[in-house]
């Protein structure tokens, strides 16, 4: 049985997926309230969204503070402020460190425009398509302390088709991102998701989500 959790949403720019988790909760698709979404830029579209759903915004810029620790330090004070449980990267373009993960231990999640393990970090879209793939997707995973290597929850596929470029690959692949995403926090508000050790030494964790087909992002 789902259970209203209460999230923090970090962005840098547009916002869309953000929207998204917005849309699923007006819609009542996600049992969780938007407790603060924070953005490391200041000015971008996301804050108007937050702002326009009623949710409280704040921007901390990553360049007011001597590295990377320091600045997840000050997010986790704010995210703890209004009582976050789980985290969503939903557009945040800085990597995280221990202090954000250590204070949410798997409880931090993101949204990438790949079919991980493959084309992890930036530019998937474009990896994707130099690699001559003929689908491509994204993923919804926990985030650890390597780049995109977190416990993956579930992923979608898009085809991709011989006239694609790296644009019109990322719009199909963004929409899929929309759907995805707000549904995997509600998996997880409904204590579906588990994270289970590796199956053999040295492999990666796993993630169990009960009573769903996780890998295809379908129930």
């Amino acid at each position: 049985m789902a259970r209203m959790i209460a999230l923090g949403v970090l962005v840098s720019g547009s916002g869309t997926n953000l929207q998204a988790i917005l849309d699923a909760v007006a819609a009542h698709t996600l049992d969780a309230r938007v407790a603060v979404v924070i953005s490391n830029v200041p000015g971008v579209a996301a804050l108007e969204r937050a702002q326009k759903a009623g949710v409280e915004t704040l921007v901390i810029e990553h360049g007011s503070f001597d590295d990377r620790r320091a600045f997840d330090a000050a997010v986790v004070g704010v995210l703890r402020e209004h009582s976050v449980e789980v985290v969503a990267l939903a557009g945040f373009m800085r990597l995280v460190t221990d202090v954000l993960l250590d204070a949410f231990p798997m409880g931090v999640v993101n949204v990438h425009p790949g079919l991980l393990p493959a084309f992890a970090g930036v530019h998937a879209q474009r990896q994707a398509l130099e690699y001559g793939v003929r689908v491509a997707g994204c993923t919804v995973h926990f985030v650890d302390r390597g780049t995109d290597s977190g416990p993956i929850i579930a992923q979608a596929v898009v085809p991709v088709f011989d006239e694609d470029d790296e644009s019109t690959l990322t719009a199909r692949i963004l929409s899929k991102e929309h759907e995805l995403l707000p549904r995997a926090l509600q998996w997880i508000a409904e204590g579906r998701v588990a994270v289970e050790p590796p199956r053999v030494p040295g492999g990666r964790s796993r993630v169990c989500v009960r009573g769903v087909r996780a890998s295809l992002g379908v129930a």
